[in-house]
């Protein structure tokens, strides 16, 4: 029983120092939990800018493979034409020269 004599007067003690420590363990876990979200919005906003420049760059690549595409096939089309005729022209003389 002389235990618990000792104790009960350092009861209000205990109790004030567990109550100090609960709300320093909770600015702790409140200043953790700032810094995450901080840091996670400055990383959405680092993603955020990094998507940007891929659909920037997508843009122009697919603005050079149409604009370029059309034109290539354009070119090939006009040899395809270039050859057929130079090759008429040497079917026809060898007729030319008899």
């Amino acid at each position: 029983m002389g235990e618990l004599a000792i104790l009960v007067p350092l009861a209000p003690f205990i109790m004030v120092a567990f109550i100090v420590w609960t709300k320093h363990q909770s600015k702790l876990a409140q200043a953790r939990i700032e810094s995450t979200s901080e840091l996670s919005a400055e990383k959405a906003a680092q993603y955020v800018a990094h998507t940007q420049q891929l659909e920037d760059r997508v843009r122009v690549l697919e603005r050079i493979v149409t604009d370029k595409g059309y034109d290539v096939a354009t070119q090939i089309e006009a040899l395809r034409d270039a050859r057929r005729t130079e090759a008429l022209i040497d079917s026809r003389e060898p007729e030319a020269r008899s």
